[in-house]
């Protein structure tokens, strides 16, 4: 008997074995058949010498406005009016709120849902003490000929000034719309979590207009990244964020007596706390594999060569496995599960005082379907201790996920295999916030992606030290923005 299971498992393993060697040999990328589109002329050397002017204005919001030097703003503002004249002719301009913009492009077509495309036109100030430490001066928006040097140069001057580009390059052409198109330029995204938001209000300009749908909205959050594994996998990795998470800062304080330090408890309160980091840390969410997660194993998998396809291909049955390396790995781990950080911490004013009360603050980014009440919910449960108070300073909750259905989806999609036929699309979730979350509510398609090639290298210099965008970028980008606004709003 038992040997006649021992053969039945043999079998069953044997069969399995066989099974997979023949589908990963039949497990491959899908030929991409897209439409071929046409040359569109672009002023490459416009472009990036107005985003090297862009650059040269230091467009730094503050958090509450306080100490925010809205001169620059209104710098940029008149910058964009001189560099694109048919466009501040033709598209009617509303400064929303301090320093945000919003541009309306008429088209032949009321009765159609509008699009938007989205911006921001504040940058992250440069660390006082490091300007030294650049190549270039941080706010020089120097043009070597190979990179474009500054900050905003990837964050995302480039972007607000590629679409700037690619509209004035249209109208130009004569080339009008069949839908509306809103341009959305918010002056303070780099803040987090407050109700000044640029966008907020560019939301609210759009409502009072009686724009309460849009077709779809298109901002930063993707990437491309040129992937070359040697022998393994030469690629490009489009990832369009069709979600993002949520964030949320969470305060947990123990009040205690206080007094000398020479005569302390068992454990003060910072003690407590200590107890308290220590099971957040290790009781985090449960990590789930999302769609989106094995969408994008699926097609990155198949592009691997066969043997390594062999193991690839068998990702659902090996789901466990993966999720157990992911959780090993940060910037893995964060893409399923909602992650905690316990980032501050206060306590006694003096060293020799106890403290009174100590605090910690607990950054959250939250899944898609996960709430704020989630959250307090899970900080109350784990720390497992009735003197702890827990207070929300300030949150935004996940967005949804939305459709890929939709005609502004397939125009993303056209070009990028049109750019670059041998490329890896994936709809992904955008780990860190964007204006977006704004409009979640006003339509279905919400996108992030910038049209940038760019090596992860450079991607870890934004809102660093050497931030700098390749000039061979921008003309891409003003090129991909052109095609956008013809196949979504033409």
């Amino acid at each position: 008997m038992a040997s006649t299971i021992l053969w039945g498992i043999l079998g069953a393993l044997g069969l399995f074995i066989v099974v997979t060697l023949i589908r990963a040999a039949f497990w491959k990328a899908k030929k991409i058949d897209v439409e071929p589109l046409p040359d569109e002329p672009v002023d490459e050397a416009r472009a990036a010498a107005h985003l090297s002017g862009a650059i040269q204005i230091p467009t730094i919001a503050n958090d509450g406005d306080v100490g925010t030097d809205w001169s620059q703003f209104e710098r940029f503002h008149d910058f964009l009016d001189e560099s694109y004249p048919l466009t501040a002719k033709n598209l009617p301009c509303e400064v929303v709120r301090g320093g945000s913009l919003l541009y309306h492009w008429k088209g032949r077509d009321s009765s159609l849902l509008p699009i938007a495309l989205l911006s921001h036109i504040d940058v992250v100030p440069v660390t006082p003490g490091t300007e030294g430490d650049w190549t270039h001066p941080p706010f020089s928006g120097h043009n070597d000929g190979e990179f474009i040097w500054g900050r905003g140069a990837m964050d995302m001057k480039n972007h607000l000034i590629c679409v700037m580009e690619a509209v004035e390059t249209l109208l130009e052409e004569g080339f009008t719309p069949e839908r509306d198109v809103y341009l959305c330029f918010g002056d303070n995204e780099e803040i987090l979590g407050h109700d000044l938001s640029g966008a907020r209000y560019l939301r609210m300009a759009l409502e009072a207009r009686g724009v309460t749908k849009l077709e779809s909205t298109l901002d930063e959050g993707g990437a491309m990244l040129p992937v070359n594994v040697k022998g393994i996998l030469d690629s490009v990795l489009a990832g369009v964020g069709v979600a993002e998470k949520g964030h949320c800062d969470i305060e947990v304080s123990v009040n205690a007596k206080g007094g000398h330090a020479s005569q302390p408890p068992n454990h003060t309160a910072l003690g407590e706390l200590a107890k308290v980091i220590q099971r957040l840390e290790k009781h985090q969410f449960k990590a789930k594999m999302t769609p989106l997660m094995r969408n994008i194993i699926d097609s990155a998998g198949r592009k691997l060569p066969y043997w390594l396809r062999i193991v690839v291909v068998n990702h659902r049955l090996l789901s466990p496995v993966l999720l157990a390396l992911m959780k090993k790995i940060p910037p893995a781990a964060c893409m399923v599960r909602t992650t905690t950080a316990v980032t501050q911490a206060t306590g006694s004013p003096a060293p020799n005082v106890l403290p009174q009360k100590a605090s910690i603050v607990v950054n959250m980014r939250m899944m898609p379907g996960t709430t704020t009440a989630d959250l307090v919910a899970h900080v109350k449960k784990v720390a497992r201790n009735k003197n702890v108070e827990v207070k929300v300073l300030q949150t935004n909750e996940a967005s949804k996920y939305s459709s890929t259905d939709s005609k502004s989806f397939e125009a993303i999609r056209r070009m990028v295999y049109n750019f670059y036929p041998q490329a890896i699309l994936a709809p992904f979730l955008v780990m860190g916030g964007t204006d977006t979350i704004k409009y979640d509510t006003m339509s279905e398609h919400c996108y992030r992606f910038s049209p940038f090639l760019a090596p992860v290298s450079l991607l870890l210099c934004t809102h660093a030290t050497d931030e700098r965008l390749p000039v061979a970028a921008v003309g891409e980008g003003v090129r991909f923005f052109k095609y956008y606004i013809k196949d979504a709003a033409g």
